[in-house]
């Protein structure tokens, strides 16, 4: 086994000499076994919340309750959870009580998809009840039992499935798939929060133009915040390759732009996105509609920033011919190193200084002459220092009384 679990091996032991069981259970298995990057270990054993924190110095009790408790190792958290079946579900979301059990077998029964229910113990055997390594193999995404009641226990599984198609490149297997289908209604028992994080895993995932065709397919875009009549915009936006995109705001950008809402504050505010990143998406398609009607001047890539540059540059290129969004972005970048200044902070004086200069009373007049001044910077008309910048201003014939 690689470090991730070594590191984790001592949970184990613990667990072990105590009396207890205990597995490395959850994604962390999974990617093990399809070679990809380890994240977070989850384990799980039949000790009960109580008996963990006695076990441990440092734990967190962040849902004794349901069963888990982070351990703290070596500065690292680890979710250890209790073997246990649930109660009944209340509104497609959640179980209304939990059971502590003994049985490893019924814990990883109540999980949503085989891939995800398999067990490795501290020697690295692997634990498969229900045939998750073969459907590893076959690249199938399929519920653990019943895709019904898997979606009616939870109904965001269903969101959860697409993501991992886009993430794995794997595919919805016949039957969970119709499942999805029949039961997409149960989305709008969801909070918005929790469908968000989702759609931002799988607008990143490798697969998300398969993804997002399987959204429209199963209908579900008519459960997700502003998407309920956007069925053609989806198909446009799962034509593009957004494996070139960077960042988050970019995802949501591309998104957005194919989406093409009334209002672009409005339809991220939907999704319950932070303000930081609602003002930085707007930014980049205010920008992205100038540039799609004439090209870069200088002086819009200085109002711009080098980063809404770059992230609007790569989308409208993403758009037009992908095989160059490497090529024009790094230009892009280049051009905006080359100006004479990037951004206000270094203009070599102050509106005190020009207030000074021109002996006039402070007022709006200040930051619209800071605004002449930057233009004029930028089209290399003026030196930046401040003697030209006075000179300049003295002899420039600015018309303060009436335009400023």
């Amino acid at each position: 086994m690689n470090s991730p679990f070594v590191e984790a091996r001592t949970i184990l032991d613990t667990l072990h000499q105590a009396g207890y069981e205990a597995y490395y259970v959850g994604g962390a298995v999974r990617d093990f076994l399809l070679n990809r990057q380890i994240g977070d270990i989850d384990i799980a054993t039949s000790a009960k919340p109580v008996d963990v924190q006695h076990l441990f110095k440092h734990t967190i009790d962040v849902g004794a309750e349901h069963g888990t408790i982070i351990v703290l190792h070596n500065g690292s958290p680890y979710e250890v959870t209790t073997f246990r079946a649930e109660g009944e579900y209340v509104d497609n979301r959640r179980p209304s009580h939990v059971v502590y059990i003994s049985s490893l077998i019924e814990d990883l029964r109540r999980r949503d998809f085989t891939i995800n229910a398999m067990a490795m113990d501290i020697n690295g055997k692997i634990v498969d009840y229900f045939n998750g390594k073969a459907h590893l193999s076959e690249k199938l995404i399929q519920t653990v039992g019943s895709p019904e009641e898997r979606f009616n226990e939870d109904a965001l599984r269903m969101l959860r499935a697409v993501r991992f198609v886009s993430q794995l490149q794997f595919t919805l297997c016949p039957k969970t798939k119709k499942a999805i289908s029949d039961h997409a209604h149960l989305l709008k028992e969801i909070s918005v929060e929790r469908k968000t994080v989702e759609i931002e895993k799988l607008l990143m995932g490798v697969n998300q133009k398969q993804a997002l065709a399987m959204i429209v397919d199963t209908n579900m875009h008519s459960y997700l915040p502003g998407l309920e009549r956007k069925k053609d915009e989806l198909i446009r936006l799962s034509t593009y390759d957004m494996r070139v995109l960077k960042t988050n705001i970019e995802h949501w950008s591309l998104f957005t732009n194919c989406i093409q809402p009334r209002s672009v504050e409005e339809f991220l505010r939907k999704w319950k996105l932070p303000n930081k990143l609602i003002k930085a998406v707007k930014k980049n398609i205010d920008y992205l509609t100038i540039v799609k009607e004439k090209q870069w001047s200088d002086f819009l890539l200085y109002e711009a920033g080098v980063e809404t540059a770059v992230s609007v540059e790569r989308l409208c290129t993403l758009m037009i011919d992908p095989k160059q969004v490497e090529g024009n972005v790094k230009r892009i970048i280049d051009r905006f190193q080359q100006l004479p200044i990037q951004s206000k902070s270094q203009l070599n004086v102050t509106g005190h200084d020009i207030i000074d200069f021109l002996k006039k009373k402070p007022g709006p007049w200040v930051s619209k002459v800071i605004f002449e001044i930057e233009k004029a910077i930028v089209a290399k008309k003026l030196e930046n220092n401040k003697s030209a910048i006075k000179e300049w201003l003295m002899t420039c014939n600015l018309d303060f009384d009436q335009n400023y």
